[in-house]
C-alpha cells in the first residue's frame, strides 16, 4: 500500500505535467488554470486505470509504443535546440555568472534537492540483471559510473536548456519545458512544431502512466495474497488484474489531487505533492542503506553475483554516504522552497507530516496485524 501511494503521488506529477502541455494544443492559458489541470488529472488516471484492469499485455504495449516518441524526441530536442541557441550567440536569460551555481545562503534555496534526488533514483533496478553480466564484479560498477554520468549530464543539459530561454520569473515547475518549445520554435519561425512536440510529450508521459499505475500493484498483491492485506485485494479479474488495488489506487489519487483546489498556487499544489513523493521514496532507501550495512555483518558469506569491494569499510563508505544523503534530503524537503511561494507554512509541513505519518503506519500496522 505505501508503494501504491507512493506512485500514486508521482503519477499526479506526470500528469500534471502532461495537462499543462496539453493545454498548449488549443489554449495555452488553461496551463495555470488549476480546474482544468484537476479535471484532466484526474480523468486521466481513471482512464489508464480502466485500461489496466484489461492486464499487463495492454499496458505493456502502450508503454513501449509510446517509450521513444514520448520520451527521447523531446529529452534529446530541447537540448539540441538549447546548444544551437547559445553556438548562434542568442539572448540568454541568465546574465549572471553566479545564477548558474547553487545559492547556499539558506536551506530555503535546497529544498528542491529532494526531487532532484528523487528525480535520480531507480538505478539500483538494474541490479536484478547483475547475474546475467559476463563479469559483474568489473562491469557492473562500470556500467552504473557511465549511467550515471549519461543520465547527469542530460538532466543538466535539459534543464540549462530550458533556463537561458524561459525568464525567471515565468519559470513554472509544470509547463517549463513546454514553454522553452515554445519560445525556441517562436524563434525558429517554426510555431507549429510545438504542437507537435507537445503530442510527443502527451504520448511519453501517458505511456508512462499507464506501467506506473500497474506495475506497483504486483508488489500489493503479493502482500495482500500473504494475509498482510484484507483477502479482497487479492482477488484479481480474468485478466489477471488486482482490480480492487487499481480502484483503491484511484480514489486515493483523487483525493491528493483535491490539494489542487486547495491552493492558490498551482506550483505550491504540484510541489507539496513532488515532495511528499520524494521523501516517502527516499525513506525507502534509508531503509535499504540500513539494511545493506546489517546484512554485511550478519550474512558476511552469503553468495551474491555483487559485492561492494573494501571490506566493512567499502561498505559504510558507499551504504554510510547514501545512508546520510538521503537522510539530510528527507530533512530538507520539510523546508518550503525559496523558489516557490508556499503559502502557509504550518499547512506545508503539516501536509508533509501528516502524509508520511498516514502512509508509513497505515502499512506497518497491517504488517504488524499479519505478523
Amino acid at each position: 500500500m505505501n508503494n501504491n501511494t507512493g506512485q500514486a503521488k508521482g503519477n499526479f506529477t506526470i500528469l500534471a505535467f502532461i495537462a499543462a502541455t496539453l493545454a498548449y494544443l488549443f489554449a495555452p492559458e488553461l496551463a495555470n488554470n488549476k480546474f482544468f489541470l484537476l479535471g484532466t488529472i484526474v480523468a486521466l488516471f481513471w482512464l489508464f486505470t480502466l485500461l489496466n484492469c484489461f492486464g499487463m499485455k495492454v499496458s505493456s504495449i502502450v508503454s513501449i509504443i509510446g517509450a521513444s516518441l514520448g520520451t527521447l524526441v523531446p529529452m534529446f530536442g530541447i537540448i539540441f535546440l538549447g546548444i544551437l541557441w547559445v553556438i548562434q550567440g542568442r539572448p540568454i536569460e541568465i546574465s549572471h555568472a553566479s545564477a548558474w551555481f547553487p545559492d547556499f545562503d539558506s536551506l530555503g534555496n535546497l529544498s528542491l534537492f529532494s526531487a532532484v534526488l528523487f528525480g535520480l533514483l531507480g538505478m539500483e533496478m538494474s541490479a536484478v540483471h547483475a547475474e546475467e553480466v559476463k563479469n559483474p564484479q568489473r562491469d557492473y560498477p562500470r556500467a552504473l559510473f557511465y549511467s550515471t554520468i549519461l543520465i547527469f549530464a542530460i538532466l543538466v543539459m535539459g534543464s540549462l536548456a530550458i533556463v537561458i530561454v524561459v525568464p525567471d520569473n515565468e519559470l513554472s515547475v509544470v509547463s517549463g519545458l513546454i514553454d522553452a518549445y515554445a519560445i525556441f520554435f517562436e524563434a525558429y519561425h517554426m510555431p507549429w512544431m510545438t504542437a507537435v512536440t507537445a503530442i510527443f510529450i502527451i504520448i511519453g508521459g501517458l505511456c508512462g502512466v499507464s506501467a506506473w499505475i500497474i506495475g506497483p500493484t504486483k508488489g500489493v498483491l503479493v502482500s495482500a495474497r500473504d494475509g498482510s492485506l484484507p483477502a479482497a485485494f487479492a482477488r484479481v479479474n480474468r485478466y489477471g488484474a488486482p482490480v480492487t488495488i487499481l480502484i483503491t489506487q484511484g480514489f486515493i489519487f483523487t483525493a491528493l489531487s483535491t490539494l489542487f483546489i486547495m491552493l492558490d498556487s498551482i506550483n505550491a499544489a504540484y510541489w507539496m505533492l513532488s515532495d511528499l513523493c520524494a521523501q516517502m521514496a527516499l525513506l525507502a532507501y534509508v531503509f535499504m542503506f540500513s539494511a545493506a550495512i546489517k546484512l554485511r555483518y550478519s550474512q558476511p558469506d552469503q553468495p551474491r553475483a555483487y559485492k561492494i569491494p573494501g571490506g566493512n569499510w567499502g561498505m559504510w563508505l558507499v551504504a554510510g554516504s547514501g545512508l546520510i544523503c538521503c537522510s539530510v534530503a528527507v530533512l530538507i524537503g520539510f523546508v518550503p522552497p525559496a523558489q516557490i511561494p508556499m503559502g502557509s507554512t504550518v499547512f506545508f509541513k503539516a501536509f508533509l507530516v501528516g502524509g508520511l505519518i498516514i502512509f508509513v503506519m497505515v502499512p506497518w500496522l497491517l504488517a504488524k496485524r499479519h505478523d
